[in-house]
């Protein structure tokens, strides 16, 4: 019969399908895994991140461990993934997490190691699977770094600055100085250094630190260090902090003023959402701007001092506008008035300076243009980085001479005074900055802080001053 010859090659057809399709499911892919974390392994706990894709194949395997002379000592596992959490990016992706004490990893030691992933998924309907291993390099740093204070007499007022010479091993460990919630960061101390003195140590740092206006004189002050396996460390700094007295006064506000520098303001930020068709309207617009765009402002300046130079561009005392009179002082608490009633109260975190209308406003020391540009409150505003945190603000200016990018001397012009911004009359708000938060700039005026705060410490831990 003609049919049967044709049953059997069907049946030999189909078989051989069968073994093809066998064939080429064991040659897929297995999943795709990227290994976002650990870069490194410390003493602490592990955080394990992956990004997997399984290629529309249900996943049937993943298994971490991490690989060091000879020894595996596991991760993570799919089967029994315990506090592990999961998120599917999409329908084929997923991204799993979890953290592990580094403790449970017994038998690591401080050296070169890997994290090896592998995974498997299911093809041809679950009858095979295809596996894939991807694995990453990482160091094992199980001692944490250690620090060191190097200079000494550490002496800040309350609003005021101070700097410490520091020593932190391993040299990559990123540190600073804790002030209560406030950190600020350390650099290289061979960026301090004049130009063509010996190299430093690469262990030694110097940071720039504030005891703020609005913290206490009690306020915990450490040394703190992490290192890029997440090591923490930290270390007591031995100094002496001093209260301060700041002024308090009430300010008047009138309609005129608010006619003056509500709509100006308005108009110069467009996110700002408010009116000043009438007087009522004008004082909940001022107190919109006294309250959160004097905060937006203020996070702005902060964001822009990340972008600080890690070495020092400025040497000796800081210049003062000449021949000006003190209009306003640091930290001064005003309680606004408006039709005999109180409506608002801020700190005033500058000083505010005032000579003849349009006077040449000048670069308080050597140093870079970060901002330039008008900026809320501070109206026509100039920002300069002399490097290592330390910044000045120049605000109010009628015309602004520099651009962003340029690099001032001491006592160069950048601009002339105004009453642009949050200004009832022509004058310069002038402001110090530490890692971006306002200090008191009579320090940074005196050449005798200047000398022991700075200059004294520098030399003593064997780097040249400027």
């Amino acid at each position: 019969m003609p049919t049967r010859p044709l049953l059997v090659i069907a049946l030999v057809l189909l078989l051989l399908g069968a073994a093809a399709a066998f064939y080429f499911a064991g040659q897929e892919p297995g999943p795709l895994v990227r290994i976002e974390k650990p870069a490194a392994i410390g003493g602490g706990s592990v955080e394990l991140d992956l990004i997997v894709d399984a290629i529309g194949g249900g996943l049937t395997r993943l298994d971490a461990a991490v690989e060091q002379e000879g020894r595996t000592l596991p991760l993570f596992s799919l089967a029994s993934s315990g506090s592990a959490t999961f998120t599917q990016e999409t329908a084929d992706r997923m991204r799993v997490k979890q953290t592990t004490p580094a403790g449970s990893l017994a038998g690591l030691r401080d050296g070169p190691a890997r994290v090896v992933v592998t995974a498997a998924r299911s093809v041809l309907f679950g009858l095979r699977t295809a596996e894939s291993v991807t694995a990453r390099d990482v160091a094992v740093r199980m001692t944490p770094p250690s620090l060191a204070v190097v200079s000494t007499h550490h002496y800040v007022n309350l609003g005021g600055s101070e700097m410490v010479v520091y020593r932190v091993t391993p040299s990559d460990a990123s540190s600073g100085v804790q002030v209560g919630d406030r950190f600020y960061p350390g650099f290289a101390a061979a960026g301090a250094a004049a130009a063509g003195a010996s190299p430093a140590d690469p262990s030694l740092r110097v940071a720039f630190f504030a005891l703020l206006h609005d913290q206490d004189v009690t306020t915990p002050i450490r040394l703190v260090a992490t290192d890029p396996a997440g090591n923490a460390a930290g270390a007591a700094l031995d100094r002496r902090a001093f209260p301060s007295g700041f002024r308090r006064r009430r300010l008047e506000i009138t309609d005129r003023f608010l006619q003056q520098v509500v709509p100006g303001i308005l108009a110069a930020t467009p996110g700002l959402q408010a009116s000043a068709e009438s007087p009522e309207a004008r004082l909940d617009a001022y107190l919109k701007i006294n309250r959160e765009l004097r905060q937006a402002n203020d996070a702005q300046i902060e964001s822009i001092s990340r972008g600080t130079a890690p070495e020092r561009l400025w040497s000796g005392p800081f210049l003062r506008m000449g021949r000006a009179q003190a209009e306003a002082a640091f930290a001064d608490h005003r309680t606004y008035v408006y039709g005999g009633r109180e409506v608002d109260q801020q700190v005033h975190l500058g000083t505010d300076l005032a000579s003849t209308r349009g006077a040449p406003i000048v670069a308080a020391n050597t140093g870079r243009v970060v901002f330039a540009a008008y900026l809320g409150i501070y109206g026509n505003c100039v920002i300069l980085d002399h490097g290592m945190g330390v910044q000045t603000l120049y605000g109010h200016l009628s015309s602004i001479t520099v651009e962003v990018g340029d690099r001032v001397g001491r006592g160069e012009p950048i601009g002339r005074s105004g009453m642009t911004g949050l200004a009832g009359g022509d004058h310069l708000h002038f402001a110090v900055l530490v890692a971006g938060r306002p200090v008191n700039p009579v320090e940074w005026w005196d050449p005798h802080w200047i000398a022991d705060r700075i200059d004294r410490k520098l030399a003593a831990s064997g780097l040249s001053t400027r």
